[in-house]
């Protein structure tokens, strides 16, 4: 019988031991509240978007979220494992069953990606929003006088809106 390998100290039972060291520039470490759920994000993200539809406002009980987009493959998982949520045909969403905090967002629109809460890295400032998406769904009190291009739905679904007079 091959002796189990000793856990760092806090480590949950199901610690992935081969995540690599978060300490290397490329990689983007975070975790939930409590701790328990952690994620290593591996490389630069996709993009980074703003999200103002309804259904991540309620998800999230926020006014808008960040998201980081990275392909699947770049997403290594350590700790407890994320709770699952089908809040929407074809959309999942993961969350710690400790603490609540939301981890991700995975949609069959996107079946390679995964969408990672900026608040969620330990480092946010490092992931600079490109843009807005489902602005067309914004809480009209949200003023951003950030000059990022705001899309009714996302890229993909048409131009940016105007720009509102200043």
């Amino acid at each position: 019988m091959l002796a189990r390998p000793r856990l760092p100290s806090g480590a949950l039972a199901d610690y992935n031991l081969v995540v690599p060291d978060p300490i290397s520039p490329t990689n983007h470490p975070g975790r939930c509240l409590c701790g328990a759920v952690r994620f290593i994000a591996h490389g630069p993200p996709r993009w980074v978007a703003h999200c103002h539809c309804e259904s991540c406002r309620r998800a999230t009980s926020s006014p808008f979220t960040t998201y980081a987009g990275y392909l699947r493959g770049q997403v290594t998982w350590s700790g407890a494992p994320v709770a699952v949520h089908a809040s929407s045909s074809g959309v999942e969403r993961s969350f710690c069953a400790r603490c609540g905090s939301p981890m991700s967002f995975a949609g069959a629109q996107w079946p390679d990606e995964i969408h990672l809460f900026a608040s969620s890295f330990d480092d946010p400032a490092a992931l600079s929003p490109q843009e807005h998406v489902h602005a067309a769904e914004q809480l009209p009190w949200v003023h951003l006088d950030d000059r990022l291009p705001r899309y009714a739905q996302t890229q993909r679904d048409g131009p940016p809106l105007e720009s509102r007079p200043r």
